[in-house]
């Protein structure tokens, strides 16, 4: 695997993993004691956003899991033989001619 397609991939990850670890850790105005929500502003909107803190969980989760991809594609754990499902009940392809 050439090194410009795991950055790539890490890249996937880690923007896959932004957006998993968001939701951690934050607190709408009715979780918060004593916070006022001024005029203007969504009542659902966060209290306490931290950008930083997001980003480095993101980044070592997106490491994990492009440490698991790298030793995934190295020692063939799972391939695409296994993702075919329907081909696996015939023991033949799914589709045998395309009609092309």
């Amino acid at each position: 695997m050439q090194w410009t397609s795991i950055i790539a991939i890490y890249s996937l990850f880690w923007v896959l993993s932004a957006f998993l670890v968001m939701p951690f850790g934050l607190r709408t105005p009715d979780e918060v004691a004593g916070h006022k929500v001024e005029k203007g502003h969504a009542d659902s909107a966060p209290v306490n956003f931290r950008p930083k803190l997001i980003a480095k969980r993101a980044t070592i989760v997106a490491a994990v899991l492009c440490g698991l991809f790298y030793l995934n594609y190295v020692n063939d754990w799972i391939s695409v033989d296994d993702a075919n499902l329907l081909g696996k009940l015939t023991g033949e392809p799914p589709v045998k001619d395309l009609g092309y």
